[in-house]
């Protein structure tokens, strides 16, 4: 967990929790916390909030576009500022990028079986993919099942963590609810290659491909977008 993450959860109201304990549980130091915040991080974090907004909406900018559009309001920013904004908040652009999802060293590597393959009905092949959800303090992770003809959301869970055991909590449901795919396709994300997780799917009966590319159909996107909306409206109230 991030530094700002942490000092986000100090609580100097909890009557049976001192500050200094706080900031011992949590490896931090109370000079850090007592602190006043600068003008200028009050301003940062004014601008972090709006270039989130921006990224939800215009998921596909990078640092520049996202300069020109922050541009058109005021105050005026430079693309190095924004460039550092992004970085910290761990905003990039949605597009295809090669490497984006390694498995974990020793996991087993399944072939890629939709080449050629039309899906035409439910049930023949699902997908699942993580995505982060922005909050007021922090963020969440965000799984979803889903079937990839129908487009429908078959399951879903969050976590503060990247941990596996959300995604299986998901996968577990999706199954429950509504049998097993034939195919489940997955990035090679360490979650997805992990035994526990593969285990399900062998149990199951179905097959496990390996996704060398984007997971989640493009068509998906605006529904992500507007889970992360949703997600942020949560966190804000």
């Amino acid at each position: 967990m991030s530094m700002p993450d942490r000092r986000a959860m100090i609580d100097p109201t909890k009557s049976d929790l001192s500050v200094r304990r706080q900031c011992e549980l949590l490896a931090l130091a109370r000079s850090g916390v007592y602190r006043p915040k600068s003008a200028t991080a009050t301003n940062d974090l004014a601008l972090m909030r709006r270039i989130d907004e921006l990224h939800l909406k215009l998921p596909f900018y990078g640092s520049r576009r996202m300069t020109l559009e922050l541009n058109k309001e005021s105050p005026k920013v430079n693309r190095k500022h924004v460039q550092r904004l992004m970085r910290l908040m761990g905003i990039v652009a949605l597009v295809p990028r090669p490497g984006t999802s390694k498995p974990a060293p020793g996991h087993k590597i399944y072939p890629y079986l939709l080449r050629g393959v039309a899906i035409t009905e439910p049930n023949h092949v699902w997908a699942t993919d993580i995505t982060y959800i922005p909050m007021e303090h922090g963020f969440l992770y965000l799984v979803a099942v889903i079937d990839w003809a129908s487009r429908a959301v078959l399951a879903w869970r969050l976590s503060n963590t990247m941990d596996t055991r959300f995604c299986i909590d998901a996968l577990d449901e999706a199954l429950a609810r509504y049998g097993a795919p034939r195919i489940f396709n997955t990035d090679q994300g360490s979650q997805f290659t992990s035994e526990a997780f593969t285990g399900r799917l062998i149990a199951a009966g179905v097959a496990r491909p390996r996704a060398t590319g984007a997971t989640v159909p493009a068509r998906l996107c605006p529904l992500e977008i507007g889970i992360c909306s949703y997600g942020r409206m949560m966190g804000a109230g």
